[in-house]
């Protein structure tokens, strides 16, 4: 009997051969050991070709550029911050009143920046509102309509995203001495004011 073989989908990447999916793994864990021991400015490319095993033209076919890696080691916490507050259990995920979610997303997303706060540096470091920002202020601004139909959700949704971004959470950890507690009862008394307004 002959092998079925599944249809190419318009706009879906070919499926990746075994020997690509096992050397993209090997670098995002070596690029992901290099940031947890050494910190995320001491990522270079060529190193983690080195370490990995693959020939530096592999990374950068594969990731393009130092911000192509940042962004794949990204994106698998994402994946799972995004599965969280798209399905997960409330008041992240869908049950809950639209502001205790609101104040919910912004918490997690603190703990998802600090998490990842040396790549979320980098990344920033480009310019622009890359990476998941277009996803987090859509999700955003839809409970922001749910929570104050009358508003501008969003307006609203990126002046509340501002305060959640890596540079102002080093700043106010590292400068100011805040806990992230502290940054979080910020943002809880901020989207009180909105939800009032």
């Amino acid at each position: 009997m002959r092998e079925r073989r599944a249809l190419p989908v318009i706009g879906q990447s070919p499926p990746e051969r075994a020997d690509a999916a096992r050397n993209r793994l090997k670098i995002i864990e070596v690029a992901a050991r290099m940031v947890a021991e050494r910190g995320a400015d001491a990522l270079s490319l060529d190193e983690v070709a080195r370490v990995a095993g693959v020939g530096v033209g592999t990374v950068y076919r594969r990731f393009g550029d130092r911000g192509g890696l940042i962004l794949a080691l990204i994106d698998e916490r994402e994946r799972e911050f995004q599965a969280g507050f798209l399905s997960g259990p409330p008041p992240l995920g869908p049950g809950a009143p639209a502001e205790e979610r609101i104040i919910a997303f912004l918490h997690a997303l603190v703990d998802r920046t600090v998490a990842q706060q040396g790549l979320f540096l980098l990344l920033a470091k480009g310019g622009g509102f890359g990476g998941p920002y277009r996803v987090h202020h859509i999700h955003l601004a839809t409970l922001i309509a749910r929570a104050c139909p009358s508003a501008d959700a969003a307006y609203l949704a990126d002046a509340l995203l501002a305060p959640v971004n890596a540079r102002l959470i080093a700043f106010q950890r590292e400068e100011r001495g805040m806990t992230v507690e502290e940054i979080k009862s910020g943002l809880t008394t901020l989207v009180s004011a909105v939800a009032r307004s």
